[in-house]
């Protein structure tokens, strides 16, 4: 039984270290992005519709990737395969 509690225990704090590693790239990129659409509308105000249009594609594409963590993490946690492994 004190296996199984190191396990879960364990299990929890790769989940937790996985989500904010997961969300951090993705929180980067978007911030990065917007600065890099700001500062190119600045510079070219006349094509500033492509430019909003181009961002939140990417923003979008970004989400996605920090929400696909999110539900791999979540898969890991609540469905361990190895949690059926330590039960035999």
């Amino acid at each position: 039984m004190h296996d199984l509690s190191n396990f879960m225990m364990a299990s929890s704090v790769a989940v937790a270290l996985g989500i904010a590693l997961g969300v951090t790239g993705p929180a980067i990129a978007a911030g990065w992005m917007i600065s890099r659409a700001m500062d190119a509308v600045s510079h070219r105000p006349e094509v500033e519709p492509s430019i909003m249009r181009l961002l939140f594609i990417g923003l979008a594409i970004v989400g996605v990737l920090a929400l696909a963590v999110l539900v791999i993490v979540l898969i890991v946690l609540f469905n361990n395969p190895l949690l059926e492994y330590l039960l035999r």
